[in-house]
């Protein structure tokens, strides 16, 4: 069976941090898609009343400082959204709250996430929506509405050149993820990594398939990261061209 994620510290937190506005707190990511992987992050989707106060956004930070991606726990990724914000749905939509690892240097400098407009939400809401899996709250389609197909194709490519930017620092990542936007783009679906690598390998010519095929393999723990002897750039560069071809037809 797929590892279950351990959740029940962050559901604790939340309901510590948030007493008087949580509405509910539901699971997405690789643990509704597939199962989690060894490099797998848990993936946490809050909605709330109200617009978090200063106070609040620091606890919740300095206390997932001290338990995410540490003593042998997963990597936390923590969203969290105002139902107003989001509900009626509007492009781009508003993040109230966001938690990840690779932003860790600047929470341990002092930095508090803010508010800010985030498309990233798009698909975001649309896994939360279709995995449906409540950690806390009623079913999500109670709190969220859905994202019309439009305003997902245009989020997933409004991150590329971004990714484009992260290759070299984050190969196996961005590799994954592009190949998980042409998928979306191309079938309409939202699948795990993995998943959409193995679709896109089927469609990559021949010199750029053991690229891919080495990021999904060190995503699935079957191989150490290394590319020596490969080109991802070359891969990566091929797969926007792709992205590009698929959202404007």
């Amino acid at each position: 069976m797929p590892e279950q994620p351990g959740t029940d510290h962050l559901v604790q937190l939340l309901h510590r941090t948030l007493p008087d506005t949580l509405l509910g707190i539901y699971l997405h990511g690789s643990a509704t898609l597939g199962g989690l992987r060894p490099h797998s992050d848990i993936d946490v989707l809050a909605v709330v009343r109200e617009s978090m106060t200063h106070a609040q956004r620091r606890e919740l930070v300095e206390e997932l400082l001290t338990v995410s991606g540490v003593e042998g726990r997963r990597h936390v990724e923590l969203i969290v959204v105002v139902r107003d914000d989001v509900r009626p749905w509007r492009y781009p939509p508003t993040c109230d709250f966001l938690y990840g690892d690779w932003l860790r240097e600047e929470f341990e400098c002092g930095v508090i996430p803010s508010p800010e407009t985030s498309p990233d939400l798009a698909p975001l809401l649309t896994m939360v929506l279709r995995a449906a899996a409540p950690l806390h709250g009623p079913p999500p389609a109670d709190l969220l509405d859905p994202v019309p197909h439009a305003d997902l194709r245009r989020a997933v490519v409004a991150g590329v050149p971004e990714l484009m930017d992260e290759l070299d620092s984050d190969t196996r990542n961005v590799l994954l993820t592009l190949a998980r936007i042409w998928t979306t783009l191309t079938t309409g679906d939202i699948r795990s990594k993995d998943a959409a690598a193995t679709w896109a390998l089927g469609r990559l010519p021949a010199e750029h398939r053991p690229v891919l095929a080495r990021a999904r393999a060190v995503y699935l723990g079957e191989e150490d990261e290394c590319w020596d002897g490969l080109a991802p750039r070359a891969c990566a560069e091929f797969l926007v061209r792709e992205i590009t071809e698929s959202y404007a037809s």
